[in-house]
């Protein structure tokens, strides 16, 4: 019977042979036939991929980089002698990695499958890839690609993970964290748009965004509405709609936690998220701004904008700094002012706090209600207050009174019940 470590090289090697196979059979469909054909087709892969595994098992990684050096010799010598029939290099290359994952495949056999199917599958997608990037991604499209890379991989990552700043109130991290999400809201939007329309994009989009943040949904498609006012109807139900996702989180959140609580705030919550919902689609049926909107061309604005989620950014960390100052200042005045403060950021936190409380039978399920909807309350005064920062007066005056019919169902939901 095979050793434990028999049975893992031997799995090694047949997820070798799978990558072979897989990258093989990908490119033995565009190999071509004739003495002009590209040299690498299934059985070179399937071979490139078995010769990487068995250095590993023979020479651990000094005999793989032998290997992979004869490999990538072989393949100059081959390159050089098609390269005025096909310029590309991608053929090679994708050899060259079939080799090392072999290799890895030993070691991380389910990371080696995972890049072997990334590398087929786009290795197959080449004519889609070329004819997206080509014909349907604009120059100004790339541009915001490359920004939202740069800031998600390399600014998001590299800013610091601690608090500083007066009152130890800003998390660089946090902030980073806030642009970033913002931008990738704005470009759910734009795509969704893009897609599906305004009237129905936007609505849908800014649903699902609210699961992300509600606020900054809020923000994003009053920066939309700020650019291209024709778009007004189809931006409003998409922000209302959003707060939904705030109430569905915040149930989760608190079923979690303590399920008994959940059951006394279900009937103010549901209410509270049906008014919302019913408020939003009076937007969604209005046909004449969203035809507007519509007609307008292909001209749908910027995916996002870098200077605006920096801006909501700093409003958020401004509200946070003012509430810091307020607890250090006035000292702890009760459950229900830190649970104002703290809603004005982030509604669920303060669920979560009132219902860990709850759980540890340190306050009622009636005391811990009226936290939780006054920081719901907070919460949406900072929408409104984002909301007419963010797409002016025309925009906040459609979003407001959608919040004040949510916030006022809750609370009659919490008195009736």
């Amino acid at each position: 019977m095979l050793s434990l470590a028999d049975q893992s090289t031997l799995f090694g090697l047949c997820v070798a042979l799978g990558i072979g196979l897989l990258v093989g059979a990908e490119r033995e469909r565009r190999k071509g036939s004739g003495p002009k054909r590209v040299a690498a087709g299934i059985r070179t892969f399937v071979v490139c991929a078995l010769l990487g595994a068995v250095s590993v098992i023979l020479g651990d990684g000094l005999l793989l980089a032998v290997t992979t050096l004869i490999v990538g010799v072989g393949v100059f010598i081959a390159y050089q002698r098609i390269q005025d029939q096909d310029p590309g290099m991608t053929t090679e290359f994708a050899l060259l990695l079939t080799c090392l994952l072999g290799g890895l495949a030993i070691r991380e056999s389910m990371l080696a499958a995972a890049v072997g199917v990334v590398l087929a599958l786009l290795l197959a997608a080449k004519d889609r890839l070329h004819h997206f990037v080509r014909s349907v991604l604009t120059a100004q499209e790339l541009k915001d690609i490359i920004l939202f890379s740069a800031m998600a991989l390399i600014v998001l990552p590299l800013a610091p993970d601690r608090f500083m700043g007066p009152f130890d109130a800003i998390n660089p991290r946090a902030v980073a964290r806030l642009i970033v999400a913002v931008m990738a809201i704005s470009a759910l939007g734009y795509l969704a748009m893009r897609a599906l329309g305004a009237r129905y994009g936007l609505p849908l989009a800014g649903f699902a965004a609210g699961f992300v943040s509600s606020t900054a949904t809020i923000y994003a498609m009053g920066e939309r509405v700020s650019r291209q006012p024709a778009m007004m109807s189809g931006a409003v139900a998409g922000a209302v709609l959003s707060s939904i996702a705030t109430i569905i989180q915040m149930m989760v959140v608190i079923g979690l936690i303590q399920t008994s609580l959940l059951t006394a705030l279900v009937w103010p919550l549901s209410l509270g998220g049906f008014a919302a919902s019913l408020y939003g689609l009076l937007f969604v049926w209005q046909k004449d701004a969203v035809s507007a909107a519509e007609n307008a061309g292909d001209d749908i604005g910027r995916a996002f904008s870098l200077k605006s989620a920096a801006v909501f950014a700093g409003l958020v960390s401004l509200i946070l700094l003012l509430s810091a100052a307020l607890n250090a200042y006035l000292g702890a005045r009760g459950m229900w002012l830190g649970a104002a403060l703290t809603g004005l950021a982030d509604a669920h936190a303060t669920a979560a706090s009132a219902a860990s409380l709850m759980a540890d039978n340190k306050i009622s399920s009636a005391q811990a209600v009226g936290p939780i909807l006054i920081g719901l309350t907070s919460n949406t005064l900072m929408k409104a207050i984002v909301a007419f920062k963010s797409g002016g007066v025309q925009y906040a005056k459609r979003i407001v009174p959608g919040l004040v019919l949510m916030i006022l169902a809750v609370w009659v939901g919490a008195w009736l019940g």
